[in-house]
C-alpha cells in the first residue's frame, strides 16, 4: 500500500511539472498546437497510469486482505468460540439463578406464612394464659411433665388425690422413709406477660417490677398455709413452682433480694430445672431403699432356703441309711436263698426228669452315698418343721 501510494504522489508531481512547462510553452504561439497534442497524450497517458495504479491497488488491496483476514480469522476464531461457550455459561447460571430464585422466594412465602401463624398462635397462648383457670391448668402440665422427666410418677400424688383442710396442693412427693415433700405452682405471672409484650423499656420495666412484686405476695400467701402443718411428717418448707426459667430471671433481675426472702418464709422457688435435679435426688434415695429392702430380703430368704437344705439333706440322709438296710437285708437273704434253697435245686437238676441250669441271684455291691453337709446333725432336730 505504501509504494503505490509513493507512485501516485511522483506520477502526480511529474504531470504539474509537464502542465506547468505546457503552459508556459502554450503562451508562445508557435508551440500552441505541439502543446495542444503532447497535452491530451498526457492526460491519456495520465488516465492510464490511474487506471493502472487503480487496478494494482485493489488487487494489492485484495491479496492483503485475505492475508489479513484469514490472520483475524485464526486469532477471533477461538475467541468466538470462548465467547460463544461463555454465553452458554452465562444462560445455564441464569436459568440456575432463575429456578433458585424462585424456589428461595417460594421458602421465604413459606418462612413468612408460618410466621404469621406462629405470630397468630402465640397472641392466643398470651391471651389464654390471662385466665387464672388456664394459667393454672398449663402450670400442673408443666409439672406433671417434669416429674415424668424425672421417673418419679410412682412416688407422686397430685392434687386430685391430696387435700387436707381445705388446701389442695399441686403435687405431694413421698420421700424414702415416709415423709413428703409438698410442691405448689400456682404461680401468676400476668405482668410478666404484658412485660413481654411491651416495646417501652421503661414500661417493660415497671411491669417487671409489678411481676416481682406480685411473686412475693405469693410466696408470703404460701407461706401463711403452713403445708408443713397440714402433712405429717413433711420438711418444714414448701417448694414453689414456676413452669418457666424466665419467670425467676426476670423477677431476680427486679428483685435480686427474692430468693432470700422466700427461704427466710420456708418456702423453695424451683423452675423446671432445678425442680428435676430435686427429684431425681429424690428418686436415687429410693432406688437404695429399693435396694436396702430387697437386700434384707435376700439375706432373709437365704437364711430360709439353707434351713430347709438341712432338713432336706436329713431326710436324704435317713433314706440313704434306710436303702443301705434294704440292700443289707437284701444280701442276707441272697445268701440265705443261696445256702437254701439253690442247693435243692442244683441236686434235682442233676436228676434226668429236670432240664434247664439253674439261675443265680448276685448280691448288690454298691450302697448310698451319704449327704455330706456339716449342719446335718444341727439340722436333724427340725425335720418335722416341713419342706
Amino acid at each position: 500500500m505504501t509504494a503505490f501510494t509513493f507512485l501516485g504522489i511522483t506520477a502526480a508531481f511529474a504531470i504539474g511539472a509537464a502542465l506547468g512547462w505546457l503552459l508556459h510553452a502554450a503562451r508562445s504561439s508557435d508551440r500552441a498546437a505541439r502543446a495542444e497534442a503532447s497535452l491530451a497524450a498526457m492526460r491519456a497517458n495520465e488516465q492510464l497510469l490511474r487506471q493502472s495504479l487503480t487496478a494494482v491497488s485493489e488487487d494489492s488491496a485484495r491479496r492483503h486482505s485475505g492475508a489479513i483476514g484469514d490472520q483475524v480469522t485464526a486469532i477471533v476464531g477461538p475467541l468466538r468460540e470462548a465467547v460463544g461457550a461463555l454465553n452458554e455459561h452465562v444462560a445455564h447460571i441464569e436459568s440456575t439463578r432463575a429456578q433458585a430464585y424462585a424456589g428461595l422466594r417460594e421458602q421465604v412465602a413459606g418462612m413468612h406464612r408460618a410466621s404469621q401463624l406462629l405470630t397468630t398462635q402465640t397472641g392466643q397462648l398470651v391471651t389464654a394464659l390471662r385466665a387464672p383457670q388456664i394459667r393454672g391448668r398449663w402450670g400442673e402440665i408443666q409439672l406433671e411433665r417434669v416429674v415424668e422427666l424425672a421417673g418419679m410418677v410412682r412416688h407422686c400424688d397430685f392434687d386430685t388425690q391430696v387435700t387436707r383442710a381445705g388446701a389442695r396442693p399441686d403435687l405431694l412427693v413421698r420421700l424414702a422413709g415416709g415423709k413428703q415433700i409438698v410442691v405448689d405452682a400456682k404461680v401468676p405471672f400476668a405482668a410478666y406477660l404484658d412485660a413481654a409484650q411491651e416495646e417501652d423499656p421503661r414500661q417493660r420495666d415497671a411491669y417487671l417490677t409489678r411481676h416481682a412484686r406480685q411473686l412475693r405476695t405469693h410466696i408470703d400467701q404460701l407461706a401463711d398455709k403452713a403445708y408443713w402443718e397440714l402433712f405429717d411428717p413433711t420438711p418444714e418448707f414448701v417448694v414453689l413452682f414456676l413452669p418457666g426459667d424466665p419467670f425467676l430471671d426476670a423477677a431476680l433481675t427486679t428483685d435480686s433480694d427474692l430468693l432470700e426472702y422466700a427461704f427466710s418464709r420456708n418456702v423453695i422457688l424451683a423452675t423446671p430445672t432445678t425442680l428435676v435435679a430435686l427429684l431425681r435426688t429424690i428418686a436415687h434415695t429410693w432406688r437404695q431403699e429399693a435396694l436396702s429392702r430387697d437386700a434384707a430380703t435376700i439375706q432373709q430368704l437365704g437364711r430360709e432356703l439353707y434351713g430347709r437344705i438341712g432338713v432336706a439333706g436329713a431326710h436324704l440322709d435317713r433314706l440313704g441309711r434306710q436303702l443301705g438296710k434294704a440292700v443289707e437285708s437284701f444280701n442276707q437273704t441272697v445268701a440265705s436263698m443261696e445256702t437254701r434253697v439253690l442247693v435243692t435245686a442244683r441236686k434235682l437238676n442233676d436228676l434226668e426228669h429236670y432240664e434247664g441250669e439253674v439261675p443265680e441271684v448276685a448280691q448288690v455291691d454298691t450302697w448310698p452315698r451319704a449327704v455330706g453337709m456339716s449342719n446335718i446333725s444341727a439340722v436333724s432336730g427340725h425335720a418335722n418343721d416341713g419342706f
